[in-house]
């Protein structure tokens, strides 16, 4: 009886040391609490980062809220985004639009997020200025059909993600076993820094083509004739309004060539 008991606890000894051998904890790092929903009455389902605040998911409520980035030690404010409390499916301001539930939203670039309302079968958009709208699926159906986003379906268990690189969502649609890709609008995928070097690149276009411009000009005005000597001369009264010279003793013609230059 004692050796059955003692190869029980070797046996115990040895596999608890086989399973402690494949945890490797690695130290350096650091767990803080930065909001504590039961005392803001919010349950975070899921967060996502935006420009200057982040936004977070309550599934139970139904409701989205946003709170300042970086979050300050003083205390945290949470506003709520779009959602009224109640699950639903309604379209439009943020104390009118109901979700049913939603688990997974992405967010663009331009601070715009996109729900994957499960339970109402479709993708839902809440805009910068917190409008919310339907952009693809059907409410009244499941389905697997692609095409506009008034026609297209999808399963009851689907998550999205924002991929810049091809201005679209990428819809991983478990029930269907699909990958699917919703394309979004061109705005939606460039920041205001970009459109702000684009503004930039054209108004240095047009100094540089500006500068070319008045250079050719200051060229051209200077007329010549060529007489039968075959030397390049300029006519007599040109000479003559060019060899004035202004007040730095510069002729007008150098005087206007170097305006031009320096413009540029």
């Amino acid at each position: 009886m004692a050796s059955q008991l003692f190869l029980l606890v070797f046996f115990l000894f040895n596999l608890a040391s086989i399973h402690g051998e494949q945890i490797m904890l690695e130290d350096g790092y650091m767990v803080t609490t930065v909001m504590d929903g039961r005392k803001l009455n919010v349950n975070p389902h899921a967060v996502q980062l935006r420009s200057s605040d982040l936004v977070v998911l309550d599934s139970s409520k139904s409701v989205f809220y946003t709170l300042p980035f970086p979050i300050s030690q003083d205390g945290v404010m949470v506003k709520r985004l779009s959602g009224s409390g109640d699950k639903g499916y309604i379209d439009g301001e943020p104390g009118l639009a109901r979700f049913n539930k939603p688990k997974s939203f992405t967010v663009d670039l331009r601070g715009n997020v996109y729900v994957a309302d499960q339970l109402n079968h479709a993708v839902r958009k809440i805009s910068s200025s917190a409008m919310t709208t339907t952009i693809a699926g059907n409410y009244s159906q499941t389905g697997r059909q692609d095409g506009p986003g008034n026609t297209a379906t999808f399963s009851s268990d689907f998550e999205v993600l924002f991929v810049p690189q091809l201005c679209g969502l990428l819809i991983s649609d478990h029930g269907n076993q699909l990958l699917r890709q919703v394309g979004l609008k061109q705005e939606d995928c460039i920041t205001g820094s970009q459109s702000a070097l684009g503004a930039v690149k054209f108004w240095v276009l047009g100094l540089v083509l500006s500068c070319l411009f008045g250079l050719a000009t200051g060229f051209a005005i200077r007329p010549y004739v060529i007489p039968h000597t075959g030397r390049r001369q300029t006519p007599s009264f040109h000479q003559d309004m060019e060899a004035l010279p202004n007040q730095s003793g510069e002729s007008n013609t150098e005087e206007l060539l170097r305006r031009q230059k320096r413009n540029c």
